[in-house]
C-alpha cells in the first residue's frame, strides 16, 4: 500500500468519525486530498502547508464577522495526518463547471464585496493574503526552457508586483496608458477596504483590508441554500483588488463575455465593493496589474498542466499566452530589454 493510500484510509476514518455517511474521495487538484462523509468534508492541505497561518485562517473562518460570507469549519482544530495538515468542513454543492452560463457571478460579486467590507481588525490576526505570492510560486513550478515557459517568465519579470525591487514610479517608459485594457479575441467562457492607488495595487492596502487571496468560481459552494466562499488557505490582509484579478484577466484576454464581466463588476460595486473604485470610476487603474499578474499565473498553470499531460496547449491556453506576449510588449522598456 502506498503512502497516498494510507493517507486516504486515515482520512476516510476521520471523515466517518465526524460525518453521517460513507466516506468517498472527491476529485480535486493533485496536491490536495478531500474526503466526504455525508454532510462533512475532510481536507488534507498541500504538502508544505504551514500550521500556524492555517490555524489563524481557520479561526478567522469561524468568527461571527464572516458568518454567511465564508464557510465556517466543523471544528477549529487543525489535525496532522501522516504529515499533512487536515481540516474539517461542512459539505456544500460546488458550481457546475459544465454549465458556465449558470455560474453565480452576481452572488460571487456580493460575497466578495461583503468580505472586503469586514475590517481585518475584527478578526484574529491574519497573515498576508496569498494573491501576489501565488503568481511567483506558480511560475517557479515551471520546468524546462520551452518558448512558452520563457515567455511567461519574461512577462513576470516585467511586472512591478508588491515586494519587487521596482515600484511603478521607478520603471522606465513604454507602459500602456493607465487603465488601458489589453485587447483580445472574444470567445465564450468555457470553465472556470483600502484599494491600492492607480497603477499600484497594494500600495495603500493597509492591514485593515481583507482579501480571499485566491478567488475563482471553484471557491464557491451552496450550503443551506445560499452561496458562500470556501478555501481559506490564502485568506489574509492585502489589496482586495487581487480578488477581482481572475475575472478581470479572463475578460482582458477575451475569455469572458463582456456582459458577464460588466454585470459582475456592477454587482460588486452595488454591494459596496470598493476594490475597483466607485461606480462610474474607471476600474482598470486598480485592476491592470493584478489582472496582468493573474494572466501570467494562469498561463504558467496551463503550461504545467499541458506538459504533465503530454498534450499541446488548447485554444484558451494559447489565448492566455497571446495576452502574456501583449503584456510583455507593452512593458517592453522593463529592465531596458525589449520583449522578443
Amino acid at each position: 500500500m502506498s503512502d497516498s493510500d494510507d493517507l486516504i484510509d486515515d482520512l476516510r476514518r476521520l471523515a466517518e468519525r465526524h460525518g453521517d455517511g460513507p466516506a468517498e474521495v472527491i476529485p480535486t487538484r493533485p496536491d490536495v486530498v478531500i474526503v466526504r462523509a455525508g454532510s462533512i468534508v475532510v481536507k488534507a492541505h498541500g504538502p508544505g502547508a504551514r500550521r500556524e497561518p492555517l490555524e489563524l485562517r481557520v479561526r478567522a473562518a469561524a468568527h461571527p464577522a464572516l458568518r454567511g460570507i465564508v464557510l465556517g469549519p466543523v471544528t477549529e482544530e487543525v489535525a496532522v495526518v501522516r504529515g499533512r495538515l487536515v481540516t474539517v468542513w461542512p459539505a456544500g454543492t460546488p458550481v457546475d463547471p459544465g454549465d458556465p452560463d449558470a455560474a453565480p457571478w452576481t452572488a460571487a460579486a456580493r460575497l466578495l464585496a461583503r468580505l472586503h467590507a469586514v475590517p481585518a481588525r475584527a478578526l484574529p490576526p491574519l497573515p498576508p493574503a496569498g494573491g501576489p505570492a501565488r503568481v511567483a510560486a506558480t511560475v517557479a513550478r515551471l520546468e524546462g526552457r520551452s518558448p512558452a515557459a520563457d515567455l511567461v517568465r519574461r512577462t513576470l519579470a516585467c511586472l512591478p508586483l508588491p515586494g519587487s525591487p521596482a515600484s511603478p514610479g521607478d520603471l522606465p517608459g513604454g507602459f500602456p496608458a493607465p487603465g488601458a485594457r489589453l485587447p483580445g479575441p472574444r470567445v465564450p467562457l468555457d470553465s472556470t477596504g483600502a484599494p491600492g492607488h492607480p497603477g499600484e495595487p497594494g500600495a495603500s492596502a493597509a492591514a485593515g483590508s481583507l482579501a480571499h487571496g485566491d478567488w475563482h468560481m471553484g471557491q464557491l459552494v451552496s450550503a443551506g441554500g445560499e452561496w458562500t466562499l470556501i478555501d481559506i488557505d490564502d485568506l489574509g490582509t492585502g489589496d482586495p483588488a487581487w480578488d477581482l484579478a481572475r475575472p478581470a484577466a479572463w475578460f482582458a484576454a477575451g475569455l469572458l463575455e463582456p456582459s458577464v464581466w460588466h454585470g459582475f463588476l456592477a454587482a460588486y460595486r452595488a454591494a459596496g465593493g470598493r476594490a475597483a473604485g466607485a461606480e462610474g470610476d474607471d476600474p482598470w487603474p486598480r485592476l491592470d496589474l493584478p489582472a496582468q499578474a493573474m494572466t501570467v499565473q494562469l498561463a504558467a498553470a496551463s503550461i504545467d498542466k499541458a506538459e504533465r499531460a503530454g498534450r499541446p496547449l488548447d485554444e484558451v491556453e494559447h489565448a492566455l499566452l497571446d495576452t502574456c506576449e501583449k503584456i510583455a510588449r507593452a512593458r517592453n522598456a522593463c529592465h531596458g530589454a525589449p520583449a522578443q
